[in-house]
């Protein structure tokens, strides 16, 4: 079948495009064996490195469960933080007043520019010479902080595009019956504009997760990956299996949190569907209605 985006393969091209599709598995089946025989061949696959994981609990309650928490809780305080600052500087970006708009860029495009590890390098500097804060709890400040100033700036111009994409007729007829600019942006545009900034958000919080692991690589911070580290070490220098079972852990992590945001999106557009009743034609042909206030009498 044919559209105005796609033409319909003809014979040759069929033939092509199942070749491709053969030599291309092949060459991934190739790939996979290649990198299963090196493995076996270094003896990375061997029970006794990957043994610790699937009997007892030592692995589990000593390195991955507490690296795990370490990872939710930094993750948890700079969504909480993040997402409503990320809110309010992406508003401030469509303020009337000038001032208002200029500041809040400035800082958008400054935090947006810098490395997130940069942002929790010097954090952690701050904390150490400025705070009271003890060595044990300045690396989880640090990271907090880089991924709040960093993740803030991205979701505020997520915030003004995913209000920018509005159409315009939503704020003018808002104007129309009178609404403040604040409650224009509380009752109209924001509520519309979250299902339309939903997938942008939850992706830059897939990316909060991971870049905690930027904390456990540089300041000390014991998270989920700097756990595998320690694992592996402990177990015999099994990297193979520490770093798969914390990959893993990733994938599901991450995997659940866009599965929740998905079906969150799905409810909130159901939720937004009309639900009056349907206008029928006698009813609509009825010489008068409560809506308009006629009498049933011909004029």
């Amino acid at each position: 079948m044919s559209s105005v985006l796609y033409d319909a393969q003809g014979p040759r091209a069929k033939r092509r495009n199942i070749v491709l599709t053969v030599v291309f598995l092949a060459a991934v089946a190739a790939l996979l064996w290649w990198v299963f025989g090196t493995l076996n061949d270094k003896g990375q696959l061997e029970w006794a490195l990957w043994k610790p994981f699937f009997s007892g609990s030592e692995a589990w309650s000593t390195y991955i469960w507490p690296g795990l928490e370490n990872t939710l809780k930094a993750a948890a305080l700079a969504v909480v933080i993040a997402l409503p600052l990320g809110a309010v500087f992406g508003i401030a970006r469509l303020s009337d007043h000038v001032w208002v708009r200029v500041i809040a860029s400035v800082v958008v495009e400054f935090f947006r520019s810098i490395p997130v590890l940069v942002l929790m390098i010097f954090g952690l500097a701050l904390f150490a010479e400025y705070t009271d804060v003890s060595s044990d709890d300045r690396p989880l400040y640090a990271v907090v902080t880089g991924l709040v100033l960093y993740n803030a700036s991205v979701l505020a111009e997520i915030v003004r595009a995913g209000i920018l994409a509005l159409p315009k007729g939503q704020s003018e007829a808002a104007m129309a019956i009178g609404l403040r600019k604040g409650q224009l942006m509380r009752q109209i545009l924001l509520p519309q504009a979250v299902t339309t900034m939903l997938p942008a958000i939850v992706s830059q919080l897939v990316v909060i997760v991971k870049d905690t692991a930027l904390g456990g690589a540089v300041l000390t911070y014991s998270e989920l990956l700097s756990s595998a580290n320690t694992m592996s070490a402990y177990y015999g220098a099994n990297t193979i299996a520490s770093f798969t079972v914390v990959a893993l852990i990733y994938i599901a992590l991450n995997f659940a949190l866009t599965t929740f945001a998905s079906w969150l999106e799905r409810r909130l557009r159901r939720g937004k569907k009309s639900t009056g009743a349907v206008l029928k034609a006698d009813d609509a042909n009825a010489p008068g209605t409560a809506a308009t206030g006629a009498g049933g009498g011909g004029i």
